[in-house]
């Protein structure tokens, strides 16, 4: 297992937050590496990995009008996949991300491999980009580790005020 987990969980534990997460290119990879902790459910609520556009709409409550103007792979859709989830998982922090994992699904100026991530908290709803240049399983993969690693920043960001 990797200590990532475990550093976010004892974070989240310190602060009394709790977590969920909105899951599309990584299809759960996230929520694996998460509840492979021993006592994840003192802070994690759950997930939706909301693959398709409907479920974005429907149930997260992406905005149908954000997708037909920025694609689905968008720093914007990235944080209404966040915001919406805070809500529908009533967590404190919410985490989400959208890419091209490959190795098909490239358009003009989203090569694979990109993924837009997001993360919801009483703070701000915020995006990052991100560009992984390996197999589909490495890139969601690393996907799902550059959200843990944000997390891990963002929460020690949190302790230092």
């Amino acid at each position: 297992m990797n200590s990532i987990q475990k550093e976010v969980g004892d974070l989240l534990r310190r602060r009394g937050l709790t977590l969920g997460l909105v899951e599309s290119a990584t299809g759960g990879i996230i929520s694996g590496m998460i509840t492979a902790v021993a006592g994840s459910s003192d802070y994690y609520q759950g997930s939706v990995t909301s693959y398709s556009n409907r479920i974005k709409r429907g149930l997260v409550g992406v905005k149908e009008e954000t997708l037909a103007e920025n694609g689905v792979v968008s720093p914007r859709v990235a944080e209404e996949m966040a915001w919406g989830g805070r809500r529908v998982l009533g967590v404190d922090i919410c985490l989400s991300d959208t890419g091209i994992a490959g190795p098909g699904g490239a358009t003009a100026g989203k090569p694979v491999g990109l993924f837009y991530i997001g993360l919801a908290h009483e703070g701000g709803t915020f995006s990052r980009r991100c560009e992984f240049r390996g197999s589909r399983q490495q890139n969601r993969q690393a996907a799902a580790e550059a959200v843990l690693s944000w997390l891990k920043e963002y929460l020690l960001s949190l302790e230092q005020g």
